[in-house]
């Protein structure tokens, strides 16, 4: 069995004894996430795929894969306590970490999926296993978070479908039949395709998959499912589904800049981007809602990733993948942070949340380096990969600078002035908050400042090797 089959199979083992053993479902479920990292880094030391394998590992896709992992894992332990403090009977909770080690395996053969048909089928199957978890509270917000989250990503994902009919279409005089959904076989013959077909293609590839990474204007679901769900699903929504939804684009991507023929697909994704970043560095202003806040915080950055891979070239292509793991790291330890500290106070409210720094110290200094982060301050990696896109666009396109530094700033302040007031002022008594959620929480805050400070010289070549194969 090769490692990217191990990768999907092993979790999707685990969902189906999770689903029919609930009695010790928490444990399962971080022993069957731990297993998966061991096979992500494993993956990392394969050689390339043979010709025609249906999952194949690449330079695009190996660091998202590991990085996923150690998200999954990550959730799972915060999971084992978060889960049982929502007070879920045996169901649900069975269904929760069933649903949970469907969505990884469902997410990673998303990733790894070389045939683009098989990687749509694999988003909109994670997408519907967040669904039913999002839902799981049963209360009328929860509800129509969820049918927000199923109808507008059922529209995008169509639209996504019809890109990945168009891509075909072009490839079709020009690869053999077995292979026409081949994102390796397309990129090859992409210089010989028909232009105007991968045009268009690239173009129902971004609305629709654009709709999945939470883009502007189809993003509207996103803070919702941020908002109404259990925080661990909150946590790999913003971290692992987003960044396949990005993949999907990116995979577009490589394809039509392949093509001198084809349009210029850069100034799309600028657009994407730009529009993502200044609308949510505004409505991040006006949150009342901890995790309604992170959602619109994701916005923000899959919009900054977008502009990062727009600008293009090695320098924005690397900003964007480092954009998309410290983005990933710092999300959802933001998320486990803030998710103990709501089940500490009650509430999810930010006025209902204040002096954690006082009376948590672990917590809430974790949530202060965490916010500090996703602000895009030093030492983590959002601040280098802002900084590597800045000066890329002060160079190549300087008319987009002043709205980027507009759009950074102003959500930068919005995550710092939020921050002041869930860590600072009033403290109030509560329980501590537990190793499994400091754990993962200051794990992540390593691992993101590691990126920033010193990016391991394996995982820099392997992002300078998708930055070539994006083009």
């Amino acid at each position: 069995m090769t490692l990217p089959l191990a990768l999907v199979l092993m979790p999707l083992a685990a969902a189906a004894l999770l689903a029919a053993w609930p009695a010790r479902a928490a444990a399962l479920n971080v022993a069957a996430a731990a297993l998966t990292l061991l096979l992500a880094v494993g993956l990392l030391l394969t050689g390339p795929a043979p010709e025609g394998a249906w999952l194949a590992a690449d330079a695009l896709n190996r660091p998202l894969v590991l990085v996923a992992a150690l998200v999954g894992l990550s959730t799972a332990i915060f999971s084992f306590g978060d889960i049982r403090a929502e007070g879920f009977d045996t169901g649900a909770t069975r269904l929760y970490h069933a649903c949970f080690q469907g969505f990884v395996a469902a997410q990673m053969l998303a990733l790894l999926a070389d045939n683009l048909g098989l990687m749509w089928v694999a988003i909109e199957a994670a997408t519907l296993l967040c669904i039913l978890v999002v839902g799981m509270r049963r209360t009328p917000a929860a509800m129509e978070a969820a049918w927000k989250f199923f109808i507008l990503c059922g529209i995008g994902i169509a639209l996504a479908l019809f890109g990945v009919i168009l891509l075909a279409m072009a490839a079709q005089p020009l690869v053999e039949e077995a292979r026409r959904l081949s994102f390796a076989a397309i990129l090859a013959a992409a210089p010989r395709a028909e232009a105007g077909l991968l045009n268009l293609a690239f173009l129902f590839l971004l609305v629709g998959f654009g709709t999945k990474a939470g883009l502007v204007p189809l993003h509207s679901w996103l803070p919702d499912a941020h908002a109404e769900g259990p925080t661990p699903i909150a946590a790999v929504l913003s971290g692992l589904l987003l960044n396949c939804a990005m993949l999907g684009i990116l995979r577009g991507l490589a394809i039509v800049n392949a093509n001198d023929a084809a349009i210029a697909p850069g100034p799309f994704l600028v657009a994407a981007g730009l529009a993502s970043l200044l609308l949510a560095s505004l409505s991040l202003w006006r949150r009342r809602d901890t995790k309604r806040l992170l959602g619109w915080s994701s916005v923000e950055h899959m919009g900054l990733s977008a502009f990062a891979f727009g600008l293009g070239g090695p320098a924005g292509h690397m900003a964007g993948m480092v954009h998309l793991c410290g983005h990933s790291l710092l999300k959802s330890a933001a998320f486990f942070a803030l998710g103990r500290a709501a089940q500490l106070r009650g509430s999810q409210a930010i006025a209902d949340i204040s002096g954690l720094a006082r009376s948590h110290p672990a917590l809430g200094w974790g949530l202060v380096f965490a916010m500090a982060g996703l602000a895009g301050l030093p030492p983590f990696a959002l601040f280098a990969s802002e900084l590597l896109m800045a000066a890329t666009a002060g160079r190549e396109a300087p008319w987009l600078l002043l709205p980027l530094l507009v759009g950074l700033l102003v959500a930068g302040l919005a995550i710092l002035a939020a921050m002041q007031r869930l860590c600072f002022g009033p403290a109030h008594p509560a329980p501590a908050a537990g190793v499994v959620t400091l754990l993962p929480l200051w794990a992540h805050l390593l691992l993101a400042a590691v990126l920033g400070l010193a990016l391991p010289e394996p995982l820099a070549a392997l992002f300078r090797d998708a930055a070539r194969l994006l083009g």
